[in-house]
């Protein structure tokens, strides 16, 4: 994706939070693209929140206005954004490509795929750059997995476990 329109997609999320606040209504551009995406909230470096799709549910620049939303105000792991921390919030932008069914771990490459990890009706989700921030092995990001999504650690290793992985296209404010 070129940088003029990953600039447009970041504009975008921060206009989407800041208009919460202000009540000031937001023209969002028609697009014919949907991708699966994550909206991701940075404080100071730390992660303030991070709500996504999967898959393209609807138009992409309507769903990271969506997103941006939901990230500042509705993940259920951080209260709600409160306007005066606006100013220290980085908006980063993951672009996924559709997930693809992998028979075990061994087709997870840790340094490029994001994972999925869905067992007895349950799901959770790491972006391909959690790795990379976490410094985790493959071991410890399959255990942290398995305990997001309400399993003991070992969890992934159940036989009924299924696997996809994913990559992204991850850009955000401070690098464009």
């Amino acid at each position: 994706m070129e940088n003029s329109e990953k600039r447009k997609l970041l504009q975008i999320a921060r206009k989407s939070i800041e208009s919460s606040f202000s009540g000031e209504s937001v023209e969002i551009p028609a697009s014919t693209i949907r991708r699966g995406a994550f909206v991701t909230l940075n404080k100071n470096g730390n992660l303030r929140g991070c709500i996504g799709y999967l898959t393209g549910l609807m138009p992409l620049y309507e769903e990271i206005f969506t997103l941006a939303r939901s990230a500042a105000f509705e993940d259920y792991r951080f209260p709600p954004l409160r306007e005066e921390e606006l100013v220290n919030i980085t908006i980063e932008i993951s672009l996924l490509t559709e997930p693809e069914a992998i028979a075990d771990i061994d087709g997870f490459n840790l340094e490029k795929d994001g994972i999925i990890l869905s067992l007895h009706g349950r799901r959770a989700v790491f972006l391909p750059q959690v790795a990379k921030e976490t410094g985790w092995s493959k071991e410890e990001l399959m255990t942290a997995l398995s305990e997001k999504a309400g399993f003991p650690g070992n969890a992934w290793k159940e036989e009924k476990a299924e696997f996809m992985t994913f990559q992204a296209e991850v850009f955000s404010e401070d690098q464009l």
